[in-house]
């Protein structure tokens, strides 16, 4: 009589007015359906090119005038930086300009002979591809022109469709359709969001690919260095060294070498004092310019040209010309320039972004990767068809530019319309500029292209990481550029399908006087819930690869358990909770191994339950009835709500507990309510059991009070 008056009153007591809490177990089940493939695409285009409302908070329709102003400024950030432009920022972009370009003239003779073309494509690609950048690139340092990786990759791999040397002609046609190629291979990554095939390369792959290929540019400079006329065409080290042995045998003339040599050194010294002396910064960026300049007047001054010295000869001056008609898509080479071009898209992009993004942080801006995408591809795909070659941000030219004092891409502007003033008032002079100080200059760049230090900090952090180094590195040095790129994607791809292969699959503890539950081999201070075996499944996809593995482990551990508790008269395991909320989705395979994980627990006799599992996951458990199967009232948010409805199961029994719930009901409360008494005796002692509450609906009655 009593209970039944507790309960009577307890119906009664609005006056207390309980908060409700909402039923978190349901809402696991009851969530709405996650967005298909097409609404998820149509809500990232959407965002990208829906304007903002101007009219408060009530977010009304945008005109019609204002998307297509949003538009133009998502393509064209000039339109958007360019309303806020001051004449003091100008002022310190042309600056920067003029200083860049007396880095970047000599150094796009350089990439030029080193991509194998003639000196004017190198200045060619210094002019109209930073142009674009400037008007659609959302870097404010970034300098955009040749780069010495690119110019190896276009000569090492178009060399082996058609010899420079014997057919100069179509090789620059395959040159200008790789550009091509490659600019819309950028463009696609942008618009379609496909900025994820950048990271197939990661940065471990990238630090061993550039120490590698700048060791292959160092040795193909041998040539220009020691003056030699006949050299390989291979870009291993073994081929580069036969041929320098072989060389060495013939005729040579040490002016070259010491004309390359000694610009060397003055590169370096300069760059070391501007490293030293920061205000002195300007030195070393003009010091190729001076290289060029000396060496030029030197040779022309003492006919070193007549006595063996390798000169430039002639370079054609005058604007770019067209080269459209060079470009073929249809021709019997295009499969070769399509793969060509997919690869150095992505060597590109992939040096350009790391750039922008490292400078970017330094001035505290956010730099966007598919923005960046287009107005790479845009450049590129407007270079080809002015006679340029694959364009990208250059490291070295960039810390100039940063150094220099650049705003923003004006920089960029000025520096292409003094390359072009170049072209057609200076050319002639460089007549006589000797092969060996360009090939100083190049040198002079590789340095910055070997990391040692964070090739020893991958080392350090991660033993696989540094194979995935250490693969592009000895397969650019000892193959080729496309051997050491595919031994690095394939290292990075057995490593992630060695770690789906076999995920972490932990059992969980509960960390004393609190509800976190982590894994008790990484914190063994947790303790163990009695009766209860809490398993995490850290994996993000359960697919067919791993499926197997994780059925089999928490089988596997389940049996141990029944077996360690029938053998030691223990109390045996009443439920199996798996934590599943690092399992964002699921597939055919994982929902098999989840019902047969079921199936062995119920022949033990044992409940089993899910909680937190991805929104996609759960929504197919739903659709494939696994939801059914093991219960809906056992599926949960949490491991805190989970356990304490198994210990409830456990101490309280059936009839008791039907009691409680009815109590629960007539009070309006979900389980999160009639669950507290659990975490209050909890509290006290979470690593031990509570203690078994008296039977009856008395205490039930009266635990529900207690509640309130």
């Amino acid at each position: 009589m009593e209970a039944s008056a507790a309960v009577e009153s307890s119906a009664t007591v609005s006056a207390f007015e309980v908060s409700k809490r909402p039923d978190t177990a349901k809402l696991v089940l009851n969530s709405p359906s996650p967005p298909s493939l097409r609404e998820e695409l149509a809500t990232v285009v959407g965002k990208a090119f829906r304007p903002r409302a101007s009219g408060g908070a009530g977010g009304g329709r945008a005109p019609r005038c204002a998307w297509v102003l949003t538009a133009l400024q998502c393509v064209f950030p000039v339109l958007q930086w360019g309303r806020s432009y001051t004449l003091k920022s100008f002022k310190s972009d042309v600056m920067a300009g003029l200083t860049l370009a007396s880095l970047g003239i000599p150094q796009s003779i350089g990439y030029a002979n080193l991509a194998k073309l003639d000196p004017q494509y190198g200045l060619y690609t210094s002019v109209v591809p930073p142009l674009i950048y400037a008007v659609m690139g959302t870097s404010r340092e970034i300098a955009i022109g040749p780069v010495a990786v690119v110019s190896l990759l276009l000569s090492s791999m178009i060399q082996n469709i058609v010899d420079p040397a014997a057919d100069p002609a179509t090789y620059r046609s395959l040159v200008f359709t790789v550009t091509f190629l490659a600019g819309v291979f950028q463009v696609s990554f942008g618009l379609f969001r496909l900025g994820f095939l950048v990271d197939f390369l990661s940065h471990a792959a990238i630090v061993g690919f550039m120490a590698g290929a700048a060791i292959v540019i160092g040795l193909q400079q041998l040539k220009g260095l020691l003056g030699l006329s006949h050299f390989t065409n291979s870009t291993d080290i073994v081929s580069v060294i036969k041929a320098v042995c072989s060389a060495l045998h013939d005729p040579w003339h040490p002016g070259n070498f010491f004309i390359g040599c000694s610009f060397l050194i003055f590169i370096l010294t300069t760059r070391f004092i501007g490293r030293r002396y920061k205000k002195l910064f300007w030195l070393s960026a003009i010091a190729p310019l001076i290289s060029v300049i000396l060496s030029t007047t030197a040779v022309y001054a003492t006919r070193a040209d007549k006595h063996g010295v390798k000169i430039i000869q002639k370079v054609h001056a005058g604007v770019n010309p067209s080269s459209v008609k060079q470009i073929h898509l249809n021709g019997p080479h295009t499969a070769e320039c399509a793969k060509i071009a997919i690869i150095c898209a992505v060597i590109a992009l992939t040096e350009a972004i790391a750039v922008g993004r490292s400078f970017a942080s330094i001035r505290g801006y956010k730099l966007d990767g598919n923005k960046e995408m287009l107005a790479m591809g845009f450049s590129n795909v407007a270079g080809s068809l002015s006679s340029c070659y694959v364009a990208t941000g250059s490291f070295s030219r960039t810390a100039v530019n940063f150094s220099a004092g650049a705003r923003s891409t004006m920089s960029n502007i000025i520096m292409s319309i003094t390359v072009f003033i170049t072209l057609e008032l200076f050319m002639k002079f460089l007549y006589y500029t000797p092969m060996a100080v360009l090939a100083s200059i190049i040198l002079s760049a590789l340095p910055g292209l070997i990391d040692i230090k964070e090739a020893c900090n991958i080392w350090k952090i991660d033993k696989m990481d540094f194979l995935t180094c250490l693969g592009a590195f000895v397969g650019v040095l000892f193959g080729s550029v496309e051997i050491g790129l595919a031994v690095a994607i394939a290292i990075s791809f057995a490593k992630i399908i060695i770690q789906s292969l076999r995920p972490q699959v932990e059992i969980l503890g509960r960390l004393q006087g609190t509800n976190i539950f982590c894994s008790i081999r990484q914190y063994p201070v947790a303790c163990r819930t009695p009766t209860v075996l809490t398993i995490r499944i850290d994996t993000s996809f359960m697919c067919f690869i791993n499926a197997s593995f994780i059925k089999e482990r928490i089988i596997q551990w389940v049996r141990e358990e029944v077996e360690a508790s029938d053998g030691k008269g223990k109390e045996r395991i009443q439920a199996v909770v798996l934590d599943m909320s690092s399992v964002v989705n699921i597939d055919t395979s994982g929902l098999t191994a989840l019902e047969e994980i079921h199936k062995e627990l119920v022949s033990l006799g044992i409940q089993m339950a899910i909680t937190g599992p991805g929104w996609n996951a759960v929504q197919k458990m739903k659709v494939s009835r696994v939801v059914d199967r093991v219960g809906e009232d056992w599926i949960f948010l949490t491991e805190r709500r989970r356990v304490r409805r198994s210990r409830a199961y456990r101490q309280v029994g059936v009839a008791a507990l039907s009691v409680r719930r009815a109590a629960d009901s007539a009070l309006g409360f979900g389980e999160e309510e009639g669950a507290l008494f659990d975490d209050i005796v909890a509290a006290s002692s979470p690593c031990a059991p509570p203690p078994a509450r008296p039977g009856g609906t008395e205490h039930m009655a009266r635990a529900v009070l207690f509640v309130i």
